[in-house]
């Protein structure tokens, strides 16, 4: 992986897998060294502003509209796109899962999504989806891009090896990796089956939150995210490319690898970033801050402090305020929350919220901690404590998420769940 990347802010990077495959001074000669074609891949409109202006050059074998005959529909059930409303017939309400289990069958990347939400509009460019993926095989000759989004892969059990045109990058649990918009890509895995989370963010690219008061430093830093240097793939085999657009999957024969870029340079890139190097900030005498000082990124809307989407964690920390009730409050939110758990005890679910489990909490339904978290947290010590080996997170987004048939009807969607609450008792007494 090469150094620092700034995702959303302008940097440009430069990286080569052949001596001089990188023209100098100019992005297009005449000829390109080795017989490459250039390319240039754009994730923005030309005319954005020089900070917003996202694009990068590649270098590649051959141009990616070399490919044999034309798309052909193919299905992938188990992947939604919004707008998916009204496919069940289950009632609001808030919603946790236990673990999605792994096929018996063989699954790769593409047919082991399992599509849990979708929110906003794919043909507007709004919203996002959230997902779980299941992988108990590699992509071989299968290739992949995505018209209709960038994807956040957020690793909860085993390993990946995400194989995309600018280079390789692995990730394990606890690890997080963008793959952006229309970049070829196929995923292979590292130790064995694997399973995580996946946000489809139809919006503006994640960017690093605006630090605000707490200034340069803490939260996500810059240094941390890493992008991949470049390595190609030159294979004369039978091989095909599936592409999702606007919500329908289209299929279509290569004779070759579509991974051939043998150098980029550009800001339009890949990248992945470790989770436990998020440096959390919160009280240090009383109350405490809202959950937003976890964001680790945001895809921002067109209205200012609205986010299209916001990924949060909730990592390692020390707990320390005083007089206060210190885990997650009771509250009713505009904001519909999407939450995953890669491993350890989220402090305001101690049972039944495990590590691959999930949980929604939409737009204005009330949630917070169970009644033995409440009773716990309200009678304890308030001794400085760690919360140890821990680490979940957060898609939330200004829109309401509508459940797929499939999220409604899988067999760990837990029916219990809200007898959690039930042991919440009056204590009003009227007594000054």
């Amino acid at each position: 992986m090469t150094a620092a990347y700034m995702p959303g802010f302008g940097n440009d990077f430069e990286t080569e897998a052949l001596p001089g495959a990188l023209p100098q001074g100019q992005n297009s000669p005449q000829k390109c060294a080795y017989g490459l074609y250039a390319e240039q891949l754009s994730g923005s409109p030309f005319t954005a502003p020089r900070g917003e202006n996202e694009r990068s050059w590649l270098y590649r074998i051959r141009p990616s509209v070399r490919h044999s005959g034309k798309f052909t529909r193919t299905e992938v059930p188990f992947w939604k796109t919004a707008p998916q409303i009204g496919d069940h017939d289950l009632p609001i309400g808030q919603l946790r899962w236990g673990p999605t289990p792994m096929p018996n069958e063989t699954t790769t990347f593409v047919d082991g999504v399992r599509t849990m939400t979708t929110a906003g509009d794919v043909n507007t460019q709004a919203g996002m989806a959230a997902h779980v993926y299941l992988v108990n095989a590699s992509m071989l000759d299968e290739y992949f891009y995505n018209a209709d989004g960038e994807l956040l892969f957020v690793a909860q059990e085993g390993g990946l090896a995400i194989f995309t045109e600018m280079g390789r990058m692995e990730i394990q649990p606890g690890d997080v990796a963008v793959v952006p918009r229309g970049m070829k890509f196929k995923v292979e895995l590292t130790n064995g089956p694997a399973r995580g989370y996946l946000c489809e963010n139809y919006g503006a690219k994640f960017t690093l939150p605006d630090r605000g008061p707490i200034g340069a430093n803490c939260l996500a830093n810059p240094r941390d995210f890493k992008t991949p240097v470049a390595r190609f793939e030159d294979k004369e085999t039978p091989c095909t490319l599936t592409v999702k657009w606007c919500g329908r999957f289209f299929k279509v024969d290569l004779g070759h690898s579509p991974l051939d870029v043998v150098a980029w340079h550009g800001n339009y890139t890949p990248f992945k970033y470790d989770l436990k190097t998020f440096s959390p900030v919160g009280a240090l005498l009383f109350d405490h801050p809202d959950p937003s000082i976890f964001t680790v990124m945001t895809a921002p809307s067109e209205t200012p402090g609205t986010a299209n989407i916001d990924f949060v964690i909730f990592p390692e920390r020390w707990m320390v305020a005083e007089n206060t009730f210190r885990p997650p409050w009771y509250h009713m939110n505009i904001m519909s929350e999407f939450m995953g758990l890669i491993y350890g005890q989220y402090d305001a679910k101690p049972e039944g919220f495990v590590p691959g489990g999930m949980s929604l909490h939409n737009c204005m339904l009330p949630h917070g901690p169970d009644n033995d978290a409440f009773t716990k947290a309200s009678n304890e010590d308030l001794t400085p404590h760690k919360l140890s080996n821990t680490m979940a997170f957060m898609f939330e987004t200004r829109f309401p998420q509508h459940l797929t048939k499939f999220a409604a009807e899988t067999e760990t969607l837990q029916q219990d769940y809200m007898d959690c609450w039930s042991g919440i008792e009056r204590h009003f007494d009227g007594t000054p």
